[in-house]
């Protein structure tokens, strides 16, 4: 089972799951939530993001528009809703 095929089932499971179930899940990731959800206190990934973005700014790495995300992010939906 892929990846995606895996996350699709668990949030249909979440969706519908009892709270007892929803409040085991949460405990059982916790830490892991809060790590992906905190990432401004993580020193070094501030860093590499203002070296990102210095990088940017300054012409010496290309960027991508909005509209360039947003085009992917269109192409990579109609991948997933073909399969």
């Amino acid at each position: 089972m892929t990846t995606l095929a895996i996350r699709d089932k668990l949030y249909d499971y979440i969706r519908v799951a009892d709270d007892k179930k929803i409040k085991a899940i949460f405990m059982m990731l916790e830490d892991d939530i809060e790590q992906k959800t905190d990432w401004w206190k993580n020193k070094e990934f501030v860093q590499e993001l203002d070296v990102n973005y210095k990088e940017w700014k300054s012409g010496k790495v290309k960027g991508h528009s909005k509209e360039d995300v947003d085009k992917a992010i269109d192409k990579l939906k109609s991948k997933k809703t073909r399969k």
